[in-house]
């Protein structure tokens, strides 16, 4: 039996102390972001989980976009990736 080793690290535990998988993406058919799986994916991106260019392969996103998100993130936290929080973040 053949097991693919996937790259990286097999979980990563972020800052709120709570591990992160790779079975804890969102699937790479999602069309639709809510807020949630806009702050996994940054959260796998920004602790190593998953490289940027994974990232973006995997759910076609534009490097503009994954940039956004994460300064977002970064600066205003987890609410500033919902839709209708928009313009009260920009």
């Amino acid at each position: 039996m053949y097991i693919r080793r996937q790259k990286g690290p097999a979980y990563v535990v972020l800052p709120d102390g709570s591990k992160l998988t790779r079975s804890d993406l969102p699937p790479t058919s999602t069309r639709r972001w809510v807020a949630r799986r806009k702050a996994c994916v940054v959260n796998a991106v920004n602790s190593g989980l998953i490289e940027e260019e994974e990232a973006l392969e995997m759910y076609g996103l534009s490097s503009e976009e994954l940039h956004g998100w994460r300064v977002a993130m970064q600066t205003f936290g987890p609410s500033a990736l919902k839709a209708t929080a928009v313009q009260r973040y920009r």
